[in-house]
């Protein structure tokens, strides 16, 4: 009779360490969060584009007791009602794409469904909204904007920020969360964080010299959210790069 030595698999905290490390390597193989950030920033960029050509002044009648009604008031309408519901659907389809191939290829699971369907769902409530609210044309100066059956005043505080809501920072913001808590990302909540509040707080265009009847009045509200998005997907795709060496 024999002694054989057989390996210990090691005391419990062990275990428990190599699978905590275990679990931060497939959390690290299953993140691609540059990808989004690049298609959302990109098309947050195309909006100045859209925004410039698709500009529209025209004088209307000013409101009952406006001193200005004698002259006419100017409507300012820019931007299509076709490029974001499109443009953000085709993105999260793509970062959907994205996501499952990179797992495929690399042989771990994706848990992205749970911000591409909230991205979707958001997508379309943010349409219904627009459609609703513009349902009997563009709104003239002094009239009440319908908002779910709320009828509420144009130059009210409350109904610019429901407008800004009722955008890209439920469209785009809210998904972003989901993305943060799918990844278990601190820095993209932070990202997530700066990109609501820019979204949410007025952004005049006082400071970048550009008057707000000027065809380019909306490319601080677009410039300033993409830069970040565009900036975010750089730093994370950056990040990744020591990973995919490492896994090679």
């Amino acid at each position: 009779m024999t002694d054989a030595s057989v390996s210990s698999p090691g005391t419990p905290h062990e275990v428990l360490a190599g699978l905590g490390e275990l679990t931060r390597k497939v959390r690290a193989a299953q993140r691609g969060t540059w990808f989004p950030l690049l298609l959302l920033g990109v098309l947050t960029l195309g909006g100045i584009l859209v925004s410039r050509f698709t500009f529209k002044a025209e004088t209307v009648p000013c409101p009952a007791g406006d001193a200005a009604a004698g002259s006419g008031c100017t409507l300012i309408t820019q931007g299509s009602p076709v490029y974001w519901p499109v443009g953000l659907a085709l993105a999260y389809a793509a970062t959907a794409f994205f996501y499952i191939r990179r797992s495929r290829n690399r042989g771990v699971g994706t848990p992205v469904r749970p911000y591409v369907v909230t991205g979707i769902v958001l997508v379309g409530l943010v349409t219904a909204t627009a459609l609703w609210s513009l349902r009997h044309g563009m709104p003239q100066p002094g009239e009440k904007v319908d908002f779910w059956g709320l009828h509420l005043d144009q130059t009210s505080g409350v109904t610019r920020f429901l407008e800004r809501l009722a955008g890209n920072a439920m469209a785009v913001g809210l998904p972003l969360l989901v993305l943060s808590w799918v990844e278990r990302s601190l820095a993209l909540v932070l990202l997530t964080a700066v990109y609501l509040t820019i979204e949410l707080v007025p952004l005049t265009t006082g400071w970048a010299g550009i008057a707000v009847t000027s065809p380019w009045s909306f490319l601080p509200h677009f410039a300033v959210p993409g830069v970040l998005l565009l900036l975010g997907a750089l730093g994370f795709g950056l990040a990744e790069l020591p990973r995919g060496r490492n896994a090679s």
